[in-house]
């Protein structure tokens, strides 16, 4: 499910912007189409633009019936009724999203008998000093077995210390969910933490759910700002 919403706070419209001759959110929706990993791949929306994007292209898409602050309420709302086990988020501005990293997300539920883990996210290994300061980088801290223990737009860890070895690392918004547990985010309210943030993710944590977090190398291009469409059309 790609949760898609028009009106975007730092740059409006993004998704319907050029690269490389088709739209952002079309970008998006074709590169998750070809890993070949999923059953279906539905854009969820609520907007009618970029819904005639996709479905003008041959492509999946759903309207959304109500108003959601998050890309996980709307997906939530989806797939409800559908008759799914494990339900993968890929944001609609992630045009290089890649086979290899949805892969190793989904193989931790192939390994979770006892079902133990209630979500996967993805996170890279960041040095640059100007990504770590900035709010805009979602960090996470993670426990020795990789669950995640929280995430903030300040740098986490500080570095009291800067001889221990610790290491940032960024969350890349990509998750894979059990059914039962982006429904229960659905039905559960905001707490302070992340009303504070504005992170979706941390709802999970707050309510004591256990988020798998898997490192990967690929980073690709977020598009957030007019400046990541430019630094993503040079890469394309």
């Amino acid at each position: 499910m790609i949760p898609a919403r028009y009106a975007a706070s730092r740059f409006p419209g993004k998704l319907m912007q050029d690269l490389g001759g088709k739209t952002v959110i079309l970008r998006t929706y074709e590169a998750t189409v070809a890993t070949g990993l999923f059953d279906d791949v539905f854009v969820v929306t609520d907007s009618d633009i970029i819904y005639q994007e996709i479905v003008n292209n041959g492509g999946k898409a759903m309207m959304s019936k109500k108003e959601h602050d998050c890309g996980s309420d709307r997906i939530a709302e989806a797939v409800e009724f559908m008759d799914v086990d494990i339900v993968i988020n890929v944001q609609g501005d992630e045009p290089f999203t890649d086979k290899e990293s949805l892969s190793k997300l989904i193989e931790v539920f192939k390994t979770d008998a006892d079902k133990n883990i209630d979500l996967a996210s993805l996170m890279v290994h960041i040095t640059n000093e100007e990504e770590i300061q900035n709010p805009n980088t979602v960090k996470v801290i993670v426990d020795k077995f990789n669950f995640a223990l929280y995430f903030s737009r300040s740098p986490i860890p500080y570095l009291r210390d800067k001889e221990a070895g610790a290491k940032y690392f960024k969350h890349k918004g990509v998750y894979a969910f059990r059914k039962e547990a982006i429904l229960d985010f659905y039905r559960l309210p905001m707490l302070p933490l992340e009303a504070s943030e504005k992170i979706e993710c941390i709802r999970y944590l707050e309510y004591g759910k256990r988020i798998k977090m898997v490192e990967t190398d690929v980073e690709g291009v977020e598009i957030d700002t007019p400046e990541d469409l430019e630094r993503a059309k040079k890469i394309w």
